[in-house]
């Protein structure tokens, strides 16, 4: 990859953090993501830095192991980076991951709920559901340790008492997966008020599923 094209993966992660910020989906200087530029090679955002107001300068590049290969001082890589790691490390179909905090995602993990119901076709055919990961100190490997048992069959957790992770093979895939699962969620909030959601028969979850895997789809998902 040359430097424009590294560019232009910065000015895109700068867009999605003002996507994410704008959405909403994150306060202050939370949240984190990243892409995987090569085999070895992985920019992610800076700690302690609003992902509404960042430039492509703030980005910094580790390798697979979280060493600085790149960091414009004072920014430094997400402490949390090691969730995105341990993701590229076990699925090499993935090339970028979002971490945040939607609202009514968070608050489903925080009530130790996943986004189980199959309520609608779009949530069915692109989630198929959102399984909640234990709850594992920010920053340490107990969050990667939480997640990793979904890796083979999902492409979106929630992480208990914290938020939510999605990915992708690219950056927008990633993001439209977090914006996907926190509208589910919505939903799913706004339907239990109303006294429960009519969940659709298995025998149409079954034809869905039958219809994602005619459009050949990246990524995983756990009904396939």
């Amino acid at each position: 990859m040359n430097n424009l094209q590294e560019y232009e993966i910065k000015v895109k992660m700068c867009e999605i953090g003002k996507r994410v910020y704008g959405r909403g989906m994150v306060a202050s200087n939370d949240g984190n993501f990243s892409v995987k530029i090569s085999d070895t090679e992985i920019l992610c955002t800076p700690t302690g830095t609003s992902k509404g107001f960042m430039t492509p300068e703030m980005i910094c590049k580790v390798d697979l192991e979280g060493n600085v290969l790149e960091a414009t001082a004072p920014y430094k890589p997400s402490s949390e980076v090691k969730m995105h790691l341990r993701i590229y490390q076990l699925r090499k179909d993935v090339n970028a991951v979002v971490h945040a905090h939607p609202m009514y995602a968070t608050a489903f993990a925080i009530c130790g709920k996943p986004l189980d119901k199959q309520i609608m076709p779009e949530s069915t055919i692109f989630l198929g559901d959102v399984p909640l990961a234990g709850y594992g100190m920010p920053s340490t490997v107990e969050v990667p340790d939480a997640i990793e048992p979904f890796l083979d069959t999902h492409d979106a957790v929630l992480l208990a008492n914290h938020g939510a992770l999605a990915w992708g093979v690219d950056i927008e895939a990633a993001y439209h997966k977090m914006e996907g699962l926190e509208f589910y969620a919505q939903l799913l909030y706004l339907t239990e008020s109303m006294g429960g959601a009519k969940e659709l028969p298995q025998n149409e979850v079954d034809r869905l599923v039958e219809l994602r895997r005619g459009m050949n789809l990246p990524g995983r998902h756990p009904k396939l």
